[in-house]
This record gives C-alpha cells, sequence and structure tokens, in this order.
C-alpha cells in the first residue's frame, strides 16, 4: 500500500498574501488565427480566409506584441515555442523565420527549446515543411484527424487521406519528431475504423500520437446540427482498445490524450499541466505569468482585425487580471490531474505559493472514492479518476 502524504490541516488564516521565490519554467505560445475554411467541430479562434492572409502586417504585430510583454519576462529563459492556430502552415517559411528571428533577437530563447508548429496536411503547407525546419522548427504537429476519406468529409477536413498519408512521410523525413493528431468516436465509424486509423499513425513511426474523442463543443455547427456519432459505451470501448494497443507499440499514455514514445513528450504541453508559465502573443492568445507577489492572466484582442490595430499601438492586451489566492488551487489541480504520474506533492506550493495541506480533505476524500492515490512522492489520479476525470476536477473548484 502507498505511504499516505504526512501533511496536516492548518487554519484558514494562514493563507494571506502570495509570495513566489523561483519562477516556473517560462514557455512562448504564438497564435496565428487563420484556416481556409473552418471545420464544423471547432470552437477554437480561428477564422476562414480563403484567399491569403496578412502575413507582414501580423509578423509586425506579434513582434510589437513581445516587444511590449518584454518587462513581464525580462531575462526569464523561454525553454518552448508553440505555434498555435488556426493554420499556422498558411503561413510561410520566411515569415515563421522572421517571427524566430525577433524571439531570439528580443528574448533568452535556450539554444535546445523545443519549437512545435501546427500543421494541416494539404499538399500546399506540405511543400513547406522543408522551410520550416530550416527556419528552427524542430517539432511538426499534423492535424490528421482521420485516413479515412469518408470522415474527413464528415469533419469537415480540406484534406484527403492521400495528402495525410504524403504529409505524415515529409514530417518523418524533415523533423527530428513530430506528433500526429487523430480523432475517434467520428460520424459514422465503427471500432474496427477507429483502430485502422491508429494503425495508419503507427506506419509513420510518429514519436508522439494525440488521440482524443470528438467533442460537439457550445456555438459550433455541429453543436448546432448535432452528426450521428458513436454512443459513449462504443467511444469507451475504442478509447480502451487504443490505449491497449499503443501501449503494446511502446507508447507512454502519459496524459488524457497524449501518447508518447521513452523521451518523446511534448514538453510546451507538459509545461502547461505542470502548470508552469507562458506568455501568449497573438490574436486571443492567452497568458499565464507568476510575478514576486500574484499570478497574472491576461487576453489578447481576440478578433484579428481588432488585435492587428491595437498590437501596433502597443495595447495588445484586452483583458488583465490578478488570479485570486482562492482559485489558485483549482486552476493547478485541473491541469495537473491530467497527467497520469500525477505530481509531486512539493510542486503544488512551488506554482501557487499555498500550502498543500487546504487540500487535506479534499485529497482524503477523493482517495476514499478511489479517484485518487496519494503517497510521499506522488499525487495522481487512479484508473477510476481518469475515467472520470472531470467529476475529479470539479470536487476542486
Amino acid at each position: 500500500m502507498a505511504r499516505t502524504i504526512p501533511i496536516q490541516p492548518v487554519p484558514a488564516h494562514a493563507v494571506s498574501g502570495l509570495e513566489f521565490k523561483v519562477s516556473p519554467p517560462l514557455a512562448l505560445y504564438i497564435h496565428l488565427p487563420w484556416c481556409v475554411q473552418k471545420c464544423p467541430y471547432c470552437d477554437f479562434n480561428s477564422h476562414a480566409r480563403a484567399a491569403g492572409v496578412p502575413e507582414a502586417a501580423y509578423v509586425a504585430a506579434l513582434i510589437a506584441d513581445l516587444q511590449a510583454a518584454l518587462p513581464l519576462i525580462w531575462g526569464r529563459p523561454i525553454h518552448t515555442i508553440f505555434f498555435g492556430g488556426g493554420t499556422p502552415s498558411l503561413f510561410s517559411a520566411a515569415a515563421i523565420d522572421d517571427i524566430l528571428t525577433a524571439v531570439r533577437t528580443l528574448t533568452r530563447l535556450q539554444p535546445d527549446a523545443e519549437i512545435t508548429l501546427e500543421a494541416n496536411p494539404g499538399t500546399v503547407e506540405a511543400e513547406k515543411f522543408a522551410g520550416f525546419r530550416a527556419a528552427g522548427v524542430n517539432r511538426l504537429s499534423l492535424g490528421i484527424q482521420s485516413f479515412n476519406d469518408r470522415h474527413l468529409q464528415a469533419l469537415g477536413r480540406i484534406h484527403d487521406a492521400r495528402e495525410a498519408r504524403r504529409a505524415s512521410e515529409l514530417a518523418a523525413q524533415h523533423f527530428p519528431t513530430f506528433n500526429l493528431d487523430l480523432m475517434y468516436g467520428l460520424p459514422g465509424q465503427t471500432f474496427a475504423e477507429a483502430l485502422d486509423d491508429v494503425a495508419q499513425a503507427q506506419a509513420f513511426a510518429p514519436p508522439h500520437i494525440s488521440c482524443y474523442q470528438l467533442t460537439l463543443e457550445p456555438n459550433t455547427p455541429f453543436a448546432a446540427f448535432p452528426p450521428e456519432v458513436p454512443d459513449s459505451d462504443s467511444c469507451a470501448d475504442m478509447q480502451d482498445a487504443i490505449e491497449t494497443r499503443l501501449a503494446d507499440a511502446g507508447y507512454s499514455n502519459y496524459e488524457t490524450s497524449a501518447f508518447a514514445q521513452p523521451g518523446r513528450h511534448c514538453q510546451h504541453n507538459l509545461n502547461y499541466w505542470q502548470f508552469g508559465d507562458y506568455l501568449g502573443i497573438g490574436a486571443g492568445a492567452h497568458s499565464k505569468l507568476t510575478l514576486h507577489d500574484r499570478v497574472l492572466r491576461q487576453m489578447r484582442h481576440k478578433h484579428p482585425t481588432a488585435y492587428l490595430e491595437h498590437a501596433a499601438a502597443g495595447r495588445a492586451v484586452q483583458e488583465e487580471r490578478a488570479v485570486p489566492p482562492e482559485e489558485l488551487a483549482g486552476e493547478f489541480m485541473m491541469n495537473a490531474l491530467r497527467l497520469h504520474a500525477g505530481f509531486p506533492p512539493d510542486l503544488f506550493a512551488l506554482r501557487t505559493s499555498l500550502p498543500l495541506q487546504t487540500l487535506l480533505p479534499l485529497l482524503k476524500d477523493a482517495e476514499r472514492d478511489g479517484l485518487l492515490e496519494l503517497s510521499a512522492h506522488a499525487i495522481r489520479p487512479s484508473l477510476r479518476g481518469r475515467r472520470f476525470l472531470n467529476l475529479l476536477i470539479e470536487r476542486f473548484l
């Protein structure tokens, strides 16, 4: 039996002001908001623009945004960069090079930083892969979703299965590590088809696979006009089989939807889940920054037109607030409990400046209900806790 955590309750008055003596690791997120067309399941801040993007103006706005944010991160090393979207691969390799050159010039970007760029498998984007690699991108994340043409059409994707396979080949050819994004529980998808998508992905030996169940998010066309998708029991069977297949192939299911070969975890996402810091630049990007006495959250102007206007004037941030201390515990747990290995107990105090004892009753209750496993070395969700993760997280919010 695991040894329980040797902690005792503390009175509420002991939790007052915050003081952070050590800064968490810092990541940089760069949002490029345009897509050729918006998929009917997508609730991200993405905007259809088939006629091309205002590349030069947007790159200039990103650089101005970064310059204005420098006082908040001055002197701190940046360990990872992630270009998300939208479809970042709509931008030219030269534009990505210009952005990364500015980051290297203005910040302490670590020489071995993980630099990820999201891409879609369309032919035009795939031809840019060599240029992205030359610009400094060392990790590609491909939005495959499926290798089945019928399912790709149902999802509103602009690529077909042939392009998905070709882009996967190019990713393996040009990048030292890459991720393939898959979805299951798709409209009309069978159990065998879900496993076939995983098998086709494995054929390219990706160091990392992300596998998500399709969710009908609010304010999307799929929510307004729901397609017929497999029932919850069928999706659970798909999930179990996918996890088993990838485990047998040597992939660690280290986070709810993430599978990696040994040593190939996504460092940028790990920083999120371990409640590290991140500066987000670009339309609608969010930031979480730890200062000496508070945790600051920011959001940039969401619509690209508004962002371009305000960033050029040095006012990219639309909303900013200090996170109340009483919210920090829930935010930490919402992220850290996604990791199957959980977190070491002392990480909670390092990231929140709060004593872990404040959570003791909730931790004990979750352990008693079979949702958490507590030891001197780790707090982690049990198998039952992983299956009912939302219910587990709600206890701490």
